[in-house]
Protein backbone atom coordinates (compact mmCIF):
# COMPACT_ATOMS: atom_id res chain seq x y z
CA UNK A 1 0.00 0.00 0.00
CA UNK A 2 1.52 3.29 -1.16
CA UNK A 3 0.37 6.58 0.32
CA UNK A 4 2.98 8.63 -1.53
CA UNK A 5 1.63 11.21 -3.97
CA UNK A 6 3.11 11.37 -7.45
CA UNK A 7 5.26 14.37 -8.32
CA UNK A 8 2.45 15.78 -10.47
CA UNK A 9 -0.10 15.38 -7.65
CA UNK A 10 2.21 17.16 -5.21
CA UNK A 11 2.68 19.99 -7.69
CA UNK A 12 -1.08 20.38 -8.14
CA UNK A 13 -1.64 20.44 -4.38
CA UNK A 14 1.14 22.94 -3.79
CA UNK A 15 -0.04 25.21 -6.62
CA UNK A 16 -3.62 25.15 -5.30
CA UNK A 17 -2.37 25.85 -1.78
CA UNK A 18 -0.29 28.87 -2.83
CA UNK A 19 -3.08 30.33 -4.94
CA UNK A 20 -5.70 29.75 -2.25
CA UNK A 21 -3.58 31.30 0.52
CA UNK A 22 -2.62 34.39 -1.47
CA UNK A 23 -5.63 35.07 -3.71
CA UNK A 24 -8.71 33.46 -2.15
CA UNK A 25 -8.36 33.41 1.64
CA UNK A 26 -7.76 37.18 2.02
CA UNK A 27 -11.07 37.86 0.26
CA UNK A 28 -13.20 35.07 1.73
CA UNK A 29 -14.82 37.15 4.48
CA UNK A 30 -15.74 39.92 2.04
CA UNK A 31 -17.16 37.49 -0.50
CA UNK A 32 -19.26 35.94 2.26
CA UNK A 33 -20.48 39.29 3.59
CA UNK A 34 -21.42 40.63 0.15
CA UNK A 35 -22.77 37.32 -1.23
CA UNK A 36 -20.42 38.03 -4.13
CA UNK A 37 -19.63 35.61 -6.94
CA UNK A 38 -15.80 35.53 -7.28
CA UNK A 39 -15.71 35.89 -11.06
CA UNK A 40 -12.06 36.95 -11.26
CA UNK A 41 -10.95 34.13 -8.96
CA UNK A 42 -12.88 31.56 -11.00
CA UNK A 43 -11.25 32.85 -14.17
CA UNK A 44 -7.82 32.43 -12.58
CA UNK A 45 -8.74 28.93 -11.42
CA UNK A 46 -9.58 28.20 -15.05
CA UNK A 47 -6.20 29.49 -16.18
CA UNK A 48 -4.61 27.13 -13.64
CA UNK A 49 -6.67 24.27 -15.17
CA UNK A 50 -8.57 23.70 -11.91
CA UNK A 51 -12.07 24.17 -13.32
CA UNK A 52 -11.69 21.01 -15.41
CA UNK A 53 -8.86 19.17 -13.71
CA UNK A 54 -9.65 15.67 -14.97
CA UNK A 55 -10.81 16.77 -18.42
CA UNK A 56 -8.29 16.00 -21.21
CA UNK A 57 -6.25 18.96 -22.39
CA UNK A 58 -7.76 18.73 -25.88
CA UNK A 59 -11.08 19.80 -24.36
CA UNK A 60 -9.66 22.67 -22.32
CA UNK A 61 -8.99 20.78 -19.08
CA UNK A 62 -5.94 19.90 -17.05
CA UNK A 63 -5.60 16.28 -18.14
CA UNK A 64 -4.97 15.18 -14.57
CA UNK A 65 -6.59 12.59 -12.29
CA UNK A 66 -9.29 12.57 -9.64
CA UNK A 67 -6.76 12.39 -6.79
CA UNK A 68 -5.29 15.69 -8.03
CA UNK A 69 -8.81 17.11 -8.12
CA UNK A 70 -9.39 16.14 -4.49
CA UNK A 71 -6.10 17.65 -3.36
CA UNK A 72 -6.75 20.94 -5.17
CA UNK A 73 -10.37 21.21 -4.03
CA UNK A 74 -9.41 20.68 -0.38
CA UNK A 75 -7.04 23.66 -0.60
CA UNK A 76 -9.56 25.93 -2.35
CA UNK A 77 -12.36 24.99 0.08
CA UNK A 78 -10.07 25.56 3.04
CA UNK A 79 -9.67 29.15 1.87
CA UNK A 80 -13.32 29.73 0.82
CA UNK A 81 -16.00 27.05 0.85
CA UNK A 82 -18.22 29.01 -1.55
CA UNK A 83 -15.49 29.12 -4.17
CA UNK A 84 -14.92 25.43 -3.53
CA UNK A 85 -18.59 24.74 -4.25
CA UNK A 86 -18.36 26.51 -7.62
CA UNK A 87 -15.24 24.55 -8.53
CA UNK A 88 -16.75 21.26 -7.36
CA UNK A 89 -19.97 21.57 -9.35
CA UNK A 90 -18.18 22.69 -12.50
CA UNK A 91 -15.79 19.72 -12.34
CA UNK A 92 -17.96 16.92 -10.96
CA UNK A 93 -21.52 17.69 -11.96
CA UNK A 94 -21.08 19.48 -15.26
CA UNK A 95 -17.78 18.54 -16.91
CA UNK A 96 -17.95 14.88 -15.87
CA UNK A 97 -21.29 13.96 -17.49
CA UNK A 98 -20.54 15.93 -20.66
CA UNK A 99 -17.16 14.20 -20.91
CA UNK A 100 -18.54 10.76 -20.05
CA UNK A 101 -21.75 10.77 -22.11
CA UNK A 102 -21.33 13.48 -24.74
CA UNK A 103 -20.36 12.83 -28.34
CA UNK A 104 -17.37 14.51 -29.95
CA UNK A 105 -19.41 17.46 -31.22
CA UNK A 106 -20.99 18.02 -27.79
CA UNK A 107 -17.62 17.91 -26.07
CA UNK A 108 -16.22 20.58 -28.35
CA UNK A 109 -19.33 22.74 -28.07
CA UNK A 110 -20.33 22.32 -24.43
CA UNK A 111 -17.27 21.04 -22.56
CA UNK A 112 -14.40 23.26 -23.70
CA UNK A 113 -15.85 26.59 -22.44
CA UNK A 114 -16.41 25.28 -18.90
CA UNK A 115 -13.38 23.01 -18.56
CA UNK A 116 -11.20 25.99 -19.51
CA UNK A 117 -12.91 28.23 -16.95
CA UNK A 118 -14.15 30.72 -19.54
CA UNK A 119 -17.73 29.83 -18.64
CA UNK A 120 -19.42 28.11 -15.69
CA UNK A 121 -21.54 24.97 -15.78
CA UNK A 122 -24.24 23.75 -13.40
CA UNK A 123 -26.36 20.65 -12.87
CA UNK A 124 -30.15 20.73 -12.76
CA UNK A 125 -31.70 17.77 -10.96
CA UNK A 126 -33.48 18.97 -7.81
CA UNK A 127 -37.07 20.22 -7.94
CA UNK A 128 -39.54 21.33 -5.28
CA UNK A 129 -40.92 17.78 -5.04
CA UNK A 130 -37.92 15.81 -6.28
CA UNK A 131 -34.65 15.76 -4.40
CA UNK A 132 -33.83 12.44 -2.82
CA UNK A 133 -36.49 10.87 -5.05
CA UNK A 134 -35.54 11.71 -8.67
CA UNK A 135 -38.34 9.56 -10.04
CA UNK A 136 -40.70 12.35 -8.92
CA UNK A 137 -39.26 14.76 -11.51
CA UNK A 138 -41.86 16.95 -13.20
CA UNK A 139 -39.68 18.81 -15.68
CA UNK A 140 -40.53 17.47 -19.14
CA UNK A 141 -38.81 17.44 -22.50
CA UNK A 142 -41.03 16.85 -25.54
CA UNK A 143 -39.83 16.32 -29.09
CA UNK A 144 -40.75 19.19 -31.37
CA UNK A 145 -39.63 18.99 -34.99
CA UNK A 146 -35.85 18.79 -35.02
CA UNK A 147 -35.51 19.78 -31.37
CA UNK A 148 -37.03 19.61 -27.91
CA UNK A 149 -39.29 21.77 -25.76
CA UNK A 150 -38.53 21.80 -22.04
CA UNK A 151 -40.93 22.88 -19.30
CA UNK A 152 -40.30 22.86 -15.57
CA UNK A 153 -38.47 24.43 -12.66
CA UNK A 154 -35.26 23.33 -10.98
CA UNK A 155 -34.55 24.31 -7.38
CA UNK A 156 -31.41 24.89 -5.30
CA UNK A 157 -29.06 24.83 -8.30
CA UNK A 158 -25.49 25.71 -7.32
CA UNK A 159 -24.10 28.38 -9.69
CA UNK A 160 -27.52 28.59 -11.37
CA UNK A 161 -27.43 32.39 -11.21
CA UNK A 162 -24.12 32.67 -13.11
CA UNK A 163 -23.92 29.52 -15.23
CA UNK A 164 -23.87 29.71 -19.01
CA UNK A 165 -24.25 25.95 -19.45
CA UNK A 166 -26.23 23.24 -17.66
CA UNK A 167 -26.88 19.51 -17.64
CA UNK A 168 -30.60 19.07 -16.99
CA UNK A 169 -32.62 15.98 -16.07
CA UNK A 170 -36.11 15.80 -17.58
CA UNK A 171 -38.87 13.29 -18.18
CA UNK A 172 -39.05 12.29 -21.85
CA UNK A 173 -41.52 9.43 -21.44
CA UNK A 174 -44.15 9.66 -18.74
CA UNK A 175 -45.26 6.59 -16.83
CA UNK A 176 -41.90 4.81 -17.05
CA UNK A 177 -40.44 6.09 -13.78
CA UNK A 178 -36.64 6.06 -13.74
CA UNK A 179 -36.52 4.66 -17.27
CA UNK A 180 -38.35 7.69 -18.63
CA UNK A 181 -35.69 10.21 -17.55
CA UNK A 182 -33.18 11.68 -20.00
CA UNK A 183 -30.34 14.19 -19.69
CA UNK A 184 -29.81 17.33 -21.76
CA UNK A 185 -26.85 19.67 -22.03
CA UNK A 186 -27.89 23.26 -22.63
CA UNK A 187 -26.36 26.55 -23.65
CA UNK A 188 -28.41 28.64 -21.24
CA UNK A 189 -27.32 31.95 -22.75
CA UNK A 190 -28.93 30.92 -26.05
CA UNK A 191 -32.03 29.04 -24.89
CA UNK A 192 -35.30 30.90 -25.62
CA UNK A 193 -37.79 30.30 -22.82
CA UNK A 194 -35.18 29.96 -20.08
CA UNK A 195 -34.74 32.36 -17.20
CA UNK A 196 -33.14 32.43 -13.77
CA UNK A 197 -35.70 32.53 -10.98
CA UNK A 198 -35.19 33.20 -7.31
CA UNK A 199 -31.65 33.35 -5.94
CA UNK A 200 -31.76 31.81 -2.46
CA UNK A 201 -30.76 33.69 0.69
CA UNK A 202 -28.74 30.97 2.36
CA UNK A 203 -27.02 30.26 5.67
CA UNK A 204 -23.58 29.60 4.21
CA UNK A 205 -21.33 29.17 1.13
CA UNK A 206 -22.42 32.70 0.27
CA UNK A 207 -19.82 33.28 -2.47
CA UNK A 208 -21.68 30.55 -4.37
CA UNK A 209 -25.11 31.45 -5.73
CA UNK A 210 -28.00 28.99 -5.48
CA UNK A 211 -30.89 29.64 -7.83
CA UNK A 212 -34.02 28.42 -9.58
CA UNK A 213 -33.82 27.51 -13.24
CA UNK A 214 -37.14 28.11 -14.99
CA UNK A 215 -38.01 26.63 -18.38
CA UNK A 216 -41.20 27.83 -20.09
CA UNK A 217 -41.54 26.27 -23.54
CA UNK A 218 -37.76 26.45 -23.75
CA UNK A 219 -36.62 25.36 -27.20
CA UNK A 220 -33.38 23.41 -27.45
CA UNK A 221 -31.74 21.71 -30.44
CA UNK A 222 -31.74 17.97 -31.08
CA UNK A 223 -28.07 17.74 -30.14
CA UNK A 224 -28.94 18.80 -26.59
CA UNK A 225 -29.82 15.19 -25.72
CA UNK A 226 -26.91 13.73 -23.73
CA UNK A 227 -26.46 10.07 -24.59
CA UNK A 228 -29.65 8.17 -25.37
CA UNK A 229 -33.23 8.71 -24.31
CA UNK A 230 -34.10 6.97 -21.05
CA UNK A 231 -30.50 6.79 -19.84
CA UNK A 232 -30.68 9.93 -17.73
CA UNK A 233 -31.16 8.17 -14.42
CA UNK A 234 -28.13 5.91 -14.85
CA UNK A 235 -26.07 8.91 -15.92
CA UNK A 236 -27.33 10.79 -12.89
CA UNK A 237 -26.26 8.11 -10.42
CA UNK A 238 -22.71 7.94 -11.76
CA UNK A 239 -22.45 11.73 -11.91
CA UNK A 240 -23.59 12.07 -8.30
CA UNK A 241 -21.09 9.43 -7.16
CA UNK A 242 -18.30 11.63 -8.49
CA UNK A 243 -19.98 14.71 -7.09
CA UNK A 244 -19.90 13.18 -3.63
CA UNK A 245 -16.13 12.89 -3.86
CA UNK A 246 -16.15 16.62 -4.54
CA UNK A 247 -18.35 17.40 -1.53
CA UNK A 248 -16.19 15.21 0.69
CA UNK A 249 -13.18 17.22 -0.47
CA UNK A 250 -14.99 20.47 0.22
CA UNK A 251 -15.87 19.25 3.72
CA UNK A 252 -12.29 18.22 4.45
CA UNK A 253 -11.11 21.66 3.35
CA UNK A 254 -13.54 23.41 5.69
CA UNK A 255 -12.49 21.08 8.51
CA UNK A 256 -8.81 21.84 7.90
CA UNK A 257 -9.54 25.55 8.19
CA UNK A 258 -11.40 24.94 11.45
CA UNK A 259 -8.52 22.94 12.92
CA UNK A 260 -5.87 25.47 11.91
CA UNK A 261 -7.76 28.37 13.43
CA UNK A 262 -8.72 26.51 16.61
CA UNK A 263 -5.13 25.41 17.07
CA UNK A 264 -3.70 28.90 16.58
CA UNK A 265 -6.27 30.52 18.85
CA UNK A 266 -5.72 27.97 21.61
CA UNK A 267 -2.02 28.84 21.70
CA UNK A 268 -2.61 32.58 22.12
CA UNK A 269 -5.72 32.70 24.32
CA UNK A 270 -4.84 32.75 28.01
CA UNK A 271 -6.97 31.81 30.99
CA UNK A 272 -5.86 31.24 34.59
CA UNK A 273 -2.39 32.45 33.66
CA UNK A 274 -1.66 30.06 30.79
CA UNK A 275 -2.72 29.29 27.24
CA UNK A 276 -5.90 27.27 26.90
CA UNK A 277 -3.94 24.79 24.73
CA UNK A 278 -2.37 23.54 27.95
CA UNK A 279 -5.74 22.30 29.22
CA UNK A 280 -6.57 18.65 28.56
CA UNK A 281 -10.17 19.52 27.60
CA UNK A 282 -8.92 21.63 24.69
CA UNK A 283 -6.18 19.17 23.73
CA UNK A 284 -8.71 16.37 23.42
CA UNK A 285 -10.93 18.46 21.16
CA UNK A 286 -7.98 19.23 18.90
CA UNK A 287 -6.84 15.61 18.88
CA UNK A 288 -10.30 14.37 17.90
CA UNK A 289 -10.54 16.97 15.12
CA UNK A 290 -7.14 16.05 13.68
CA UNK A 291 -7.76 12.30 13.81
CA UNK A 292 -11.20 12.43 12.26
CA UNK A 293 -10.13 14.84 9.52
CA UNK A 294 -7.20 12.60 8.58
CA UNK A 295 -9.58 9.64 8.38
CA UNK A 296 -12.02 11.67 6.25
CA UNK A 297 -9.26 12.73 3.85
CA UNK A 298 -8.05 9.15 3.47
CA UNK A 299 -11.60 7.96 2.71
CA UNK A 300 -11.90 10.70 0.10
CA UNK A 301 -8.57 9.88 -1.52
CA UNK A 302 -9.52 6.20 -1.61
CA UNK A 303 -12.73 6.98 -3.47
CA UNK A 304 -10.79 9.17 -5.93
CA UNK A 305 -8.19 6.44 -6.44
CA UNK A 306 -10.91 3.89 -7.17
CA UNK A 307 -12.43 6.21 -9.77
CA UNK A 308 -9.04 6.84 -11.37
CA UNK A 309 -8.39 3.10 -11.61
CA UNK A 310 -11.73 2.18 -13.12
CA UNK A 311 -12.98 0.33 -10.04
CA UNK A 312 -16.47 0.60 -8.47
CA UNK A 313 -16.56 3.64 -6.19
CA UNK A 314 -20.25 4.23 -5.37
CA UNK A 315 -19.98 2.95 -1.79
CA UNK A 316 -16.58 4.57 -1.21
CA UNK A 317 -17.86 7.93 -2.44
CA UNK A 318 -20.92 7.73 -0.19
CA UNK A 319 -18.75 6.80 2.80
CA UNK A 320 -16.37 9.67 2.11
CA UNK A 321 -19.13 12.24 1.68
CA UNK A 322 -21.08 11.10 4.74
CA UNK A 323 -18.11 10.79 7.06
CA UNK A 324 -16.25 13.91 5.93
CA UNK A 325 -19.31 16.13 6.26
CA UNK A 326 -20.28 14.73 9.67
CA UNK A 327 -16.70 15.07 10.92
CA UNK A 328 -16.41 18.64 9.67
CA UNK A 329 -19.68 19.65 11.26
CA UNK A 330 -18.49 18.26 14.59
CA UNK A 331 -15.16 20.05 14.17
CA UNK A 332 -16.90 23.35 13.41
CA UNK A 333 -19.08 23.08 16.52
CA UNK A 334 -16.02 22.38 18.65
CA UNK A 335 -14.09 25.13 16.90
CA UNK A 336 -16.71 27.67 17.89
CA UNK A 337 -16.61 26.27 21.42
CA UNK A 338 -12.83 26.64 21.64
CA UNK A 339 -13.03 30.29 20.56
CA UNK A 340 -15.90 30.89 22.97
CA UNK A 341 -17.59 34.24 22.45
CA UNK A 342 -15.26 35.10 19.59
CA UNK A 343 -16.32 31.93 17.81
CA UNK A 344 -19.86 33.29 17.72
CA UNK A 345 -18.81 36.66 16.27
CA UNK A 346 -18.05 37.58 12.68
CA UNK A 347 -14.79 39.14 13.74
CA UNK A 348 -13.35 35.62 13.42
CA UNK A 349 -13.92 33.25 10.47
CA UNK A 350 -14.92 30.34 12.70
CA UNK A 351 -18.63 31.15 12.59
CA UNK A 352 -18.44 31.22 8.78
CA UNK A 353 -16.88 27.77 8.77
CA UNK A 354 -19.72 26.49 10.93
CA UNK A 355 -22.32 27.93 8.52
CA UNK A 356 -20.45 26.56 5.51
CA UNK A 357 -20.01 23.08 6.98
CA UNK A 358 -23.70 22.33 7.39
CA UNK A 359 -24.58 22.20 3.71
CA UNK A 360 -22.08 19.38 3.12
CA UNK A 361 -24.40 17.09 5.11
CA UNK A 362 -27.30 18.01 2.82
CA UNK A 363 -26.50 18.55 -0.84
CA UNK A 364 -25.59 15.99 -3.49
CA UNK A 365 -27.41 13.40 -1.41
CA UNK A 366 -28.30 13.91 2.24
CA UNK A 367 -26.29 11.88 4.71
CA UNK A 368 -29.42 9.84 5.39
CA UNK A 369 -29.43 8.85 1.71
CA UNK A 370 -25.68 8.15 1.91
CA UNK A 371 -26.33 5.64 4.67
CA UNK A 372 -28.94 3.94 2.49
CA UNK A 373 -26.48 3.79 -0.42
CA UNK A 374 -23.82 2.24 1.82
CA UNK A 375 -26.24 -0.25 3.40
CA UNK A 376 -27.65 -1.36 0.06
CA UNK A 377 -24.16 -1.93 -1.25
CA UNK A 378 -23.30 -4.01 1.82
CA UNK A 379 -26.48 -6.07 1.48
CA UNK A 380 -25.65 -6.79 -2.15
CA UNK A 381 -22.31 -8.13 -0.97
CA UNK A 382 -20.27 -5.34 -2.51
Amino acid sequence: MDFQLTEEQQMVRDMARRFSETEIKPRAAELDEKHEHPADIVKQLGELKMMGIAVPEEYGGGGMDCVSYVLALIEVSKACAGTGAIMSVNNSLYCFPVMAYGNEEQKKKYLVPCASGEKIGCYGLTEAGAGSDPAALRTTAVKDGDGWVINGEKKFITSGNVASYAVIAAVTEKGKGYKGISSFVLDLDNTPGFKVGRVEDKMGILASGTAELIFEDAKVPADALLGKEGEGFKQMLTTLDGGRIGIASQAVGIGRAVLDEALEYSKTREQFGKSISSFQAIQWKLADMATELDAAELLTLRAAWLEDNGKPYEKAAAMAKMYASDVTMRAAVEGVQILGGYGYCREYPMERHMRDAKICQIYEGTNEIMRLVIARSLLRGK
